[in-house]
Order: structure tokens, then sequence, then C-alpha cells
């Protein structure tokens, strides 16, 4: 399973992934699960996956083998909007070409996150289901995720907003990881993130959270020994609880 989360904040965009794919107890392994392609200076467009590793994998070659064809590539679209299209597209080519050959045996499903800017216009985010539609964030609702969800995600909830600032936004969502992989094995380290500053159209280097990450190790220590003294501090429970 995984884990990816993106978040279109007023100041930019922030992207979250896990790295751990299993098929099964003893077959454990690290992938990477974020791409970004781009022209300094033009454009920034970056993908989450999740779902089937083969599928997936497929989808990010192709588009990265079309970007110097005659025909639409992520270098060229016009909108985030087309981009979104077009990995969509991408993703029913490659369960097409595969699907007849397994005969219904494998599930050859991916979900992807689409998330970036385009010179002349603003920064967006999109989240794109296994059947190849797909949702766009919002102010309303200004995170997206993909995977073991609901472990993180109130968390998120209950703290972002629109107008958070992006390194608000980042500590999020390194807690929002902290508790899913605490709580489900099949998420694991590393993480990769980026973080993209609006209007700027600079390629972020990026940065890869690993298991002795000494501001990632703080983050978990402080926020568990939060909870532990917040849960503390609440009032005990009043008498007709029968305590």
């Amino acid at each position: 399973m995984t884990y990816c989360v993106a978040m279109h904040l007023a100041d930019g965009l922030v992207f979250v992934s896990d790295s751990r794919t299993n098929a099964g107890i003893d077959h454990i392994a690290t992938f990477r699960k974020l791409y970004s392609f781009g022209i300094s200076g033009e454009r920034l467009i970056v993908l989450q996956s999740a779902g089937n590793l083969a599928t997936s994998q497929s989808v990010v070659n192709l588009l990265k083998q079309r970007l110097d064809g005659p025909g639409p590539n992520l270098h060229n679209v016009p909108t985030l909007y087309d981009a979104t299209a077009l990995v969509a597209e991408t993703i029913r080519e490659v369960i097409a070409r595969d699907g007849a050959p397994l005969a219904g045996n494998t599930d050859l499903t991916c979900s992807f996150l689409v998330g970036g800017q385009i010179a002349g216009t603003p920064p967006d985010l999109y989240s794109i289901y296994p059947q190849g539609n797909f949702i766009q964030a919002t102010e309303d609702t200004p995170f997206l995720q993909l995977g073991e969800s609901k472990y993180g995600k109130p968390i998120l909830d209950r703290n972002l907003e629109y107008e958070t600032s992006l390194e608000e936004g980042l500590r999020c969502a390194l807690v929002s990881f902290d508790s899913t992989i605490r709580s489900n094995l099949s998420v694991g380290m590393p993480l990769d993130l980026l973080v993209y500053h609006r209007d700027s159209l600079i390629l972020p280097v990026g940065y890869r959270v690993t298991e002795d990450d000494r501001y990632f190790a703080d983050i978990r220590r402080q926020w568990a020994a939060g909870l532990r003294e917040l849960i503390d501090q609440l009032p005990p429970p009043p008498v007709e609880y029968n305590v």
C-alpha cells in the first residue's frame, strides 16, 4: 500500500509520498512514488502514484518517452487540467494494453495526484481515480490524498486551511505521516517531499526524509509528548460517567 498527500495552499504547493510497496509480508520493497516534470521558468508538474506499481511505472515512463514527441505531452500542454487529462488517458492506455493478456486475474488499477503550475495560469492540484476521471482541490478542500489516508486525515482536517503557510503545511503533512506509519505497516520510510512556491516557476530540488532524519524524529517525539500532555490536561469525566 502507500500514502501520498498533496496540498494546494495560497502560497504554493506541498507534496509528500512514502516509498514502501508490498506484495505480502515477505515481499516489501522501496520505490519512489513522487515524480516531477518541468521546464525552469515555464512549468512544474508533479505526479504522485498509488496502486499497481507496474501500471504506475508504465504510465510515468510513457509520459517521459513522449516529452520530445510531436503530440501533446507534459512539456507542451497549456494547463494543469490538460496535463491531468493526459495522465488519465495514459492510465487507461496502459490498462487497456496490459489488461487483456492477464484476463482480469490481476488488479491493474492505479491512482495519481497531479499538481503544479504552468506560466500564465495559477497553481492547481488534481486527484485521478482508477477509472480515469478526476477531481480538483479547492480553497474549501486544499489537500488531496492517495492510499492509506484514514490515519492521517483527521490531523489535516483539523489544522489545514487554504491560507496555511507552506512551512506549517509541511509540518502538518509530516505529523500526518507519523500517525499513518505508526498505525499501518504498509506505509513506511523513506519519505519524498517537494515544496513549490507560487509563481516562482523554479523546479524544486525536493528532499528525501530517511529513518535517521533528525528533524522528522523531533517532530514525531514532540507530537507524541504533546498529545500525552494534552490528554493529561483534559478535565476528568463527570460523576454520571460512572468511572
